[in-house]
């Protein structure tokens, strides 16, 4: 039950990170505009990958 309840955590957090990301910080980790189906498209993977897209978001924050 324990590991089912962390698998929901990490989701959770995952959809969280993921619907942040794309609505606000994909314009900082990369200097080209995005379009609204590219926003749809990273959207997966970004959910997927939350940790290692939150990793990156606040990298190229410090850069600024």
């Amino acid at each position: 039950m324990i590991l089912l309840y962390m698998l929901a955590a990490y989701a959770a957090v995952g959809l969280v990170a993921a619907l942040a990301f794309v609505i606000v910080g994909v314009t900082q980790v990369q200097p080209m505009p995005v379009t609204v189906g590219a926003r749809i498209l990273l959207l997966p993977g970004a959910f997927a990958l939350w940790p290692y897209v939150v990793v990156r978001w606040l990298k190229s924050r410090g850069r600024r």
